[in-house]
């Protein structure tokens, strides 16, 4: 087998000898041909490493006289009561803040039953090398382990690289195809759609306003389908929906009900993908004159608490944000308990339910 030198000379003080570098973990995983996250694993005696692997490594410690840096130690041996959760959003749309406040609540109480840390990374969609930033938080040894919010956990691709490092990751709100790699939290988000478009077209309404979220955003696209699938059966006709996409914000709200409530055959219902968006058409409305509910029939999606404070308040789903948030970080701790890389796939629901308030009404015409 071939080898380094057992140290590389650097260029010392003029008429002194050579100062020597010592070795490091990059020196052992470039000559072992295997990743540096590999060989902290082997060094640490960690699971999800094979004997053949563990024995490159060895050779390569061997044949470089590595030394293990005892801080090193000390710290990765602190990160592995870390845990790190991921909020991603477009650079451009302001945040949902009570979706992600939610996640962070749930999940800090979480790790602190579990005794572990949880610290929050920001991302934005636009970033080019998001993905590989997610995957250096773990091979360089910040965190233990993962949970992913939307859309970060609707990528495959992602995915696949986490199960391909040994990363414990476990995703709120999955794409399909991901729950299918990746241990998974989330709710019923197309029955949830079905329901409240039950409820709307219950009241009476027949023509329909439809604000659907980010592109790509799979939950959200879930609980359109339900919303059609409600449509379908009452078969109201098929002009009866005009469906304009949003971003989740308050600002994208009132943009799109202006859009939608200018022609002479506006809907007398509009259903939201989010609560933002809903209190965004409710303002938009109310300025163009409208009466709620008597002339426009407004639901959300989230039960934020400002949709109980606002007239008037708001008919929505309550999304179960902080019980996801909760069991994926206690998902992932069990994950952990385990062993690195031992990851269960599949997706586990929570209960959500409707919140019938004061902002539907049967309509006029």
């Amino acid at each position: 087998m071939s080898s380094l030198p057992k140290s590389s000379p650097l260029i010392g003080a003029p008429g002194s000898e050579p100062a020597r570098r010592a070795p490091t973990i990059d020196d052992v995983a470039a000559l072992a041909g295997v990743g540096r996250a590999t060989v902290s694993r082997a060094l640490n005696d960690q699971a999800h490493v094979s004997p053949r692997m563990r024995e490159k490594v060895l050779r390569a410690v061997e044949a470089l006289d590595y030394r293990v840096n005892p801080q090193a130690r000390n710290l990765a041996s602190r990160t592995s009561k870390t845990l790190t959760l991921i909020n991603c959003n477009s650079r451009d749309a302001p945040p949902n803040s009570h979706y992600f406040a939610a996640i962070e609540m749930g999940a800090l109480r979480a790790a602190a039953a579990a005794g572990f840390e949880l610290l929050t990374y920001s991302l934005h969609i636009e970033d080019e090398d998001r993905d590989d930033r997610v995957v250096e938080l773990f091979t360089a040894g910040r965190t233990a382990g993962l949970v992913l919010s939307p859309p970060l956990s609707a990528d495959v691709a992602l995915a696949r690289r986490l199960i391909a490092q040994g990363c414990p990751a476990v995703c709120i709100s999955p794409g399909d195809d991901v729950s299918a790699l990746l241990p998974s939290i989330g709710f019923d988000e197309e029955a949830a759609g079905y329901e409240i478009a039950q409820h709307v077209i219950a009241a009476g309404h027949r023509r329909f306003g439809y604000m659907l979220g980010i592109e790509g955003h799979p939950a959200a696209e879930r609980r359109h389908d339900g919303f059609m699938r409600a449509l379908a059966e009452a078969r109201p006709g098929a002009d009866a929906v005009i469906a304009l996409r949003g971003d989740f914000s308050f600002k994208s709200g009132v943009e799109l009900a202006e859009a939608m409530l200018a022609g002479p055959q506006r809907p007398t219902a509009i259903v939201c993908a989010n609560d933002d968006m809903a209190v965004g058409t409710m303002f938009a409305a109310q300025r163009m004159g409208l009466a709620l509910p008597a002339d426009l029939t407004v639901v959300g999606f989230d039960d934020a608490p400002v949709t109980g404070y606002i007239w008037p308040p708001l008919t929505t789903i309550h999304q179960p944000i902080r019980q996801m948030a909760a069991r994926a970080v206690e998902r992932l701790v069990e994950t952990l308990l385990r062993g690195h890389g031992v990851m269960t796939p599949g997706l586990e629901l929570v209960a959500h339910h409707l919140v019938p308030r004061d902002s539907v009404a049967p309509p006029r015409n």
